[in-house]
């Protein structure tokens, strides 16, 4: 049970959206963007959370788009995860999102709500990142559409009221070769000890990490030592882990002695997957 009142709202547009949303920050009553709910509501129930006004952004039409469209997968920021998976329009993002959660959570969670939420993992942000993906943002004056590694550094930087729109693949990457890999401490569905993706373009390979460290993050760095030239797998490997030296860290989940042990694991089976498949 939520134990405050609240008013809440269903815009249809993004123009009334984002009014909205700032006429009621004047009023003080600490609105609230609501897709799904899972985060809010489990929040709310812990005392971390409180708004004296939701608005649900589910009723606004470019929000809960998913199609091709001029060459490129346009994905609305209120499509839950079950969405993505059973469409499958790009592959590496639904195998990622399937892992996220249990099928009732995947059944409500948005990728917006996962992108921009409070728990630290933000796995679906994982393929967008190596596929080099925009995203569209509302802001109380103008709607842009940014590359993504220009607003997601750690974690969403949005202003007060900004809101998620939608998120944008360029077709060329919808199937390219590419691995998806996650490891956890105890149960097939928990929190990630480690999830990778990697995509290869161009006969490079690109990568993401989620519970490495406390954020989701692409090394440039990681890449250049893993796809150097070097002939030994293991020496490439341990430059590029070596390299990640500031971003691996202890938790309740791994030391990072472990998870360092465990991604050379996972990067060697990723690599003898891409040279298997370009034989």
């Amino acid at each position: 049970m939520i134990p405050f009142d609240f008013e809440y709202y269903k815009p249809q547009t993004i123009t009334d959206t984002i009014k909205l949303y700032h006429d009621l920050d004047l009023m003080g009553r600490k609105p609230i963007y609501y897709g799904g709910g899972t985060e809010f509501i489990s929040m709310a129930r812990m005392h971390n959370v409180y708004s004296e006004a939701v608005i649900d952004i589910k009723g606004i039409p470019e929000l809960n788009i998913h199609e091709m469209k001029d060459n490129e997968l346009i994905i609305g920021a209120a499509v839950t995860l079950t969405q993505i998976a059973e469409l499958n329009l790009f592959p590496l993002l639904s195998l990622t999102v399937k892992r996220i959660a249990d099928h009732t959570i995947q059944d409500k969670l948005t990728i917006g709500g996962n992108i921009a939420g409070t728990i630290i993992y933000r796995e679906s942000v994982l393929p967008l990142m190596v596929a080099d993906s925009d995203i569209v943002i509302a802001k109380k004056d103008a709607v842009d559409r940014l590359p993504l590694k220009d607003v997601f550094n750690k974690r969403m930087n949005l202003e007060k009221g900004d809101l998620i729109c939608q998120i944008i693949i360029k077709k060329e990457y919808l199937n390219l070769p590419s691995i998806h890999v996650k490891r956890t401490k105890v149960e097939k569905i928990d929190y990630p000890l480690i999830t990778m993706v990697a995509l290869e373009k161009d006969k490079k390979i690109r990568t993401a990490f989620s519970g490495l460290g406390g954020y989701p993050f692409r090394s440039s760095k990681f890449e250049q030592l893993l796809n150097s030239n070097k002939s030994n797998k293991d020496t490439k490997i341990k430059d590029a882990i070596n390299s990640l030296q500031s971003f691996i860290t202890d938790d309740l989940h791994g030391s990072s002695e472990y998870k360092k042990f465990m991604l050379h694991n996972m990067l060697y089976e990723a690599l003898e997957n891409f040279e298997e498949g370009n034989k």
